[in-house]
């Protein structure tokens, strides 16, 4: 058989679960969500192409995990495949290594990583601004349509907004009377003859505009009777759409910034905390990038040596291998944004370590010499199979 025959047999053998294991990663992920979204078509009646489009939105968010869980798990469910019905001794008995079995895989890893690269430096950050662009603008939208004539509406915190008249064409509310007790020292209480709603989907903020009408505030920690009244001819109030969003901040997070974006604010960064923050910002979708290389080099051997202590040790072991490698990651995350240590050194740390670690790995596997922990399980077996035995017969 051809190395290239055989390389593309390893391929295949890898990329049909890798494909699976990324749709069901994927999915678990999203049902996390659904119960939310659900609630926006059942409460606040949002259409369905609308819900469509924020699941969109969220998917490249999981592909930065999912994409090399899942290239673990192909590799691991293919190598083991290959251990367990003997065709990797087959392979070597035919004077194929294992370092030219991984040959494929390797090149397989670089796409991956490309793959993912892609995702953390353009997709994500686009969609995370999308998704919440598209958040803003259901709850935008849904606060003029929510608000009926003759209804007191109490959808933003803090406020109760009445109207006698709207004009469902411009927008245009007649009568409003609001109690605003944002302020619990000073409720207020305001008419005017007209208004409507003004969103701003660059800040995330929206504003209901006033027109023709008076403030009547009555302070609450003032013993004596006081009194104000303010006419005006036009007053804004800005509204909180935190319910909607989420709770979530006016501003664009720094996982929302696009790659020129995040080196632009970087650059002009004047707090050292907020230049820290942007730089581990940076640093982290270039190392979550270069996962699937540093997980091949645990994968392939452990999909080859897990199988001889059966076949449900290698994909434990390899579930454990991915949340130590992103504990690690979130942790020298944690430690770069207090500035304990600089981003560039702590954020390659695990991958680093990784990357050491696998090559060892890989290379006892490739001389046979395999670590113990593999035959552990089975000598466990054999122990207690071997002492209830004995306790039988006695």
């Amino acid at each position: 058989m051809s190395n290239l025959r055989i390389h593309r047999y390893t391929l295949k053998e890898i990329s049909v679960p890798t494909l699976l294991s990324l749709l069901i990663f994927t999915f678990v992920l999203l049902m996390g969500k659904i119960p939310r979204l659900v609630e926006l078509v059942i409460n606040k009646g949002v259409p369905a192409a609308e819900i469509v489009k924020l699941f969109s939105y969220l998917l490249p968010t999981f592909f930065s995990v999912t994409v090399p869980l899942s290239f673990l798990l192909g590799i691991l469910l293919a190598f083991g495949r290959f251990s367990a019905d003997s065709e990797y001794i087959a392979l070597k008995a035919s004077g194929i290594s294992l370092y030219n079995l991984v040959k494929p895989v390797l090149l397989l890893a670089i796409i991956f990583s490309l793959l993912t690269a892609w995702i953390t430096t353009t997709i994500e950050p686009a969609s995370k601004t999308a998704f919440r662009g598209k958040l803003f603008q259901i709850a935008s939208s849904n606060a003029s349509v929510s608000v009926r004539p003759g209804i007191f509406n109490d959808e933003f915190a803090g406020i109760v907004l009445y109207t006698r008249g709207m004009d469902d064409e411009r927008g245009i509310m007649q009568d409003v009377f609001i109690s605003d007790e944002r302020d619990s020292e000073t409720p207020t209480t305001i008419t005017a003859r007209q208004g409507r709603f003004i969103s701003d989907p660059n800040q995330y903020s929206l504003t209901l505009r006033l027109s023709d009408g008076s403030i009547h505030r009555r302070p609450a920690n003032i013993k004596h009777t006081t009194y104000q009244t303010i006419s005006f001819n036009n007053y804004d109030i800005n509204l909180d759409v935190g319910r909607q969003l989420g709770n979530k901040s006016r501003h664009r997070s720094r996982s929302e910034l696009s790659w020129s974006e995040l080196n632009n604010a970087i650059d002009k960064a004047s707090r050292i905390n907020t230049k820290f923050h942007l730089q581990v910002e940076k640093h982290e979708r270039v190392v979550i990038a270069f996962a699937p290389l540093v997980l091949v080099l645990i994968g392939v051997p452990l999909g080859l040596q897990s199988q001889r202590s059966g076949k449900g040790a290698g994909f434990t072991m390899a579930l454990l291998v991915f949340l130590v490698y992103y504990v690690l990651l979130s942790l020298a995350g944690n430690i770069a944004d207090k500035g304990l240590l600089p981003a560039a050194i702590i954020l390659w740390l695990p991958n680093f370590c990784f990357f050491l670690g696998g090559s060892w790995l890989l290379h006892r596997t490739a001389i046979e010499k395999p670590l113990q922990i593999f035959s552990a399980p089975k000598k466990i077996r054999q122990y207690l199979s071997r002492h209830s035995s004995t306790g039988g017969e006695s």
